[in-house]
């Protein structure tokens, strides 16, 4: 339901800004660019698609291998007593268990390309377990929340990106993310966690979530002591050798419970097919109404307008330059992706607000497109708490990520 009335107010907002652009300012360009922005963006919705199948259908071919293996035996064993406590509803082994706790660990590498089929993989499993298929279950709003505010350790395609617009140290922004992240994350589990009524303080869960901080501090202070090309070194070896380790790791645990490797693999390739076409419609919606948001400039209002709040109050409004990435975060990885450029081009990757930028665009997910690709490739069309959830981790993230930045980098 949630989608629904946003996807109404993109395309309502973008029509009345339209409107009062060519009346009051005689701009006749911007209907056709709204024309034109559809069209782009329909493309593009379709393009992610296809470029998503081929992904798709061979890694949920492994997990398929995987799943016949025994993977979720094996990983509701180390990390069952926390899973059960954050999914009570799924109860103990269940088949989500596995891809989750793969698009758990391949989100916190970088590893996008296979974050995203374990967690379709993921959503298909909590959904046969769903009793009202068209309304998000507790344990699907708790999974894709954790998503959309992901806890990114090596944020390696920024530091890419820093190094090619010239920047003297590209992983200066490393430890900024991660603590913008961090409380990015927090904010969505205790938010899903207050609505569905779960404890928190539980032992069990103590003990998980203060293990995985211990990790992520013992981290960052080995990559603190390394070199720029030293990290970028081990991010590369360390994802792809983790990644390859994997599909081989399922291949063998199939071979050792006497499955025919080959034919359950393509018994999961055909469902991770079937996956990626029927995501199409709800990628080409979402991106649409997002398209026609941004070529009506409503984004530009919305950044004048927190700018003349802040200057205002006498507060320093440095920051606002970085906000458009921030804001174009949750609707566009490619948006926001370019707004990061951008505004390393205009300002320096050095500056301020190079950095500032950065640091907020690795902070958590692009959520509605998660929301339309998990969601719709299931077939879900009442959210319940999962936009409100998702979007408020996402503002505690980037105000986390603004205090930090100026702390870092002022």
């Amino acid at each position: 339901m949630a989608l629904n009335y946003i996807w109404i107010f993109f395309f309502v907002i973008a029509f009345v800004i339209a409107l009062v652009k060519l009346i009051l300012f005689g701009n006749t360009e911007v209907f056709p660019e709204l024309v034109n922005s559809t069209f782009d963006m329909a493309k593009t919705g379709f393009e992610i698609s296809i470029g998503l199948t081929g992904v798709l259908t061979f890694w949920s071919g492994i997990m398929k291998i995987g799943e016949k293996g025994g993977i979720v035996n094996i990983v509701s064993r180390l990390i069952g007593p926390f899973f059960n406590k954050l999914f009570p509803e799924l109860g103990k082994n269940h088949p989500a268990y596995g891809p989750m706790m793969l698009n758990f660990a391949a989100n916190m590498l970088g590893l996008d390309n296979a974050a995203t089929p374990m967690g379709l993989q993921a959503m298909k499993e909590m959904q046969e377990s769903n009793p009202n298929k068209e309304v998000a279950s507790n344990a699907q709003i708790m999974f894709l929340v954790l998503n959309a505010s992901g806890l990114c350790l090596i944020p390696i395609a920024i530091m890419v990106y820093r190094a090619q617009m010239g920047a003297a140290d590209p992983s200066d922004i490393f430890l900024p993310i991660m603590l913008a992240t961090f409380f990015a994350n927090m904010t969505g589990l205790i938010s899903v966690s207050i609505i569905q009524k779960i404890n928190l303080l539980d032992r069990t869960v103590l003990a998980y979530l203060l293990g995985t901080l211990g990790f992520i501090a013992l981290l960052i202070w080995s990559m603190s002591h390394m070199t720029e090309h030293q990290i970028s070194l081990f991010s590369k070896l360390a994802s792809n050798i983790i990644l390859f380790s994997l599909i081989l790791f399922f291949i063998l645990l199939g071979v050792k419970s006497r499955i025919n490797v080959y034919e359950t693999f393509i018994d999961g390739a055909k469902e991770g097919f079937n996956t990626a076409v029927r995501i199409i419609p709800y990628l080409v919606a979402i991106l649409v109404a997002i398209g026609v948001f941004r070529a009506s400039g409503a984004m530009d209002f919305l950044v004048a307008g927190i700018k003349w709040v802040f200057d205002s109050l006498g507060i320093n409004s440095e920051f606002v330059a970085a906000l458009p990435t921030a804001l174009m975060k949750p609707l566009s990885g490619s948006g926001s992706r370019g707004m990061m450029i951008d505004a390393m081009k205009m300002y320096g990757a050095d500056s301020f607000i190079g950095k500032l930028s950065c640091t907020v665009q690795g902070v958590s997910d692009t959520t509605f497109f998660i929301l339309a690709l998990y969601f719709g490739s299931v077939g879900v069309k009442k959210t319940r708490h999962a936009v409100a959830c998702a979007l408020l981790a996402d503002f505690v993230g980037m105000i986390a990520a603004i205090l930090i930045g100026y702390l870092f980098f002022h």
